[in-house]
């Protein structure tokens, strides 16, 4: 770490929903028990932090009080969406779950595993998948890329143009996808350029390695996350509001 991290700024018009949680907004009101799925690689798993489910978790809890919402981590680090995809049947549908958080893209371009084109393609069969359940399918939030130095540089550390390229194409794509299926986009990727726009120092949201989120931003973005599902949810019986 360089130093104290500046306050967390959630911002709410970057990460704002554009699509209902109906499912969820149900199972808050009827007060059920709430079951929340997040599948992806090491941000989902935790790579040496508190990851974001167990936070998102307590949050949740907190803010809407009485119900019992568990959020379930299916995160395996070093995977990227076809992998995931391989095990959506046993570790998401057959959950039956209220919400389902897929964070997605990182891999790809930090390990050289797919091109953007190939994991958009997979995200949408496993985004169809879901909306093929009918009644029974989850309200879906699609989490983009971290914004870190390895996804801008070669193995020197020296500046890459091609990776940076894809990257950026990895990040319009999946927003493309996100807006194709009509399910909400968590921006991080844009989120986190914006805390190095402030003037975060690098440090401070990424670790030594140039790719995992420190305790800070994995926190930060666990709020802004929190902030966004609570104002898609809207008013619920007993719910704190999203301030």
């Amino acid at each position: 770490m360089t130093g104290i991290p500046q306050a967390c700024n959630p911002y709410p018009d970057i990460v704002t929903f554009n699509q209902p949680l109906k499912k969820l907004t149900e199972s808050l009101e009827r007060r059920r028990k709430i079951k929340i799925v997040a599948i992806g690689s090491s941000s989902v798993a935790g790579e040496g932090v508190i990851p974001f489910p167990a936070r998102l978790e307590l949050a949740l809890r907190n803010r809407y009080p009485g119900r019992m919402i568990d959020v379930i981590n299916r995160g395996i680090g070093g995977q990227e969406a076809p992998e995931e995809l391989t095990r959506f049947q046993d570790d998401v549908i057959a959950e039956d779950a209220a919400l389902v958080i897929w964070q997605v893209g990182t891999n790809a371009i930090y390990r050289s595993l797919y091109e953007p084109s190939v994991v958009a393609g997979t995200v949408a069969t496993g985004l169809s998948w879901l909306e093929g359940l009918g009644p029974l399918a989850p309200g879906v939030i699609l989490m983009d890329l971290q914004y870190a130095p390895a996804l801008f540089e070669d193995d020197k550390g020296n500046p890459d143009s091609n990776k940076a390229e894809k990257t950026r194409e990895m990040e319009w794509r999946l927003a493309d996808v996100a807006q194709q299926a009509e399910v909400n986009l968590f921006q991080r990727f844009k989120l986190m350029e914006q805390w190095v726009k402030d003037g975060m120092n690098w440090g401070d949201l990424i670790k030594s390695d140039g790719i995992h989120m420190t305790e800070w931003s994995t926190a930060c973005v666990t709020t802004a996350l929190d902030l966004a599902i609570a104002r898609a949810v809207g008013s619920v019986p007993g719910g704190l509001p999203a301030v």
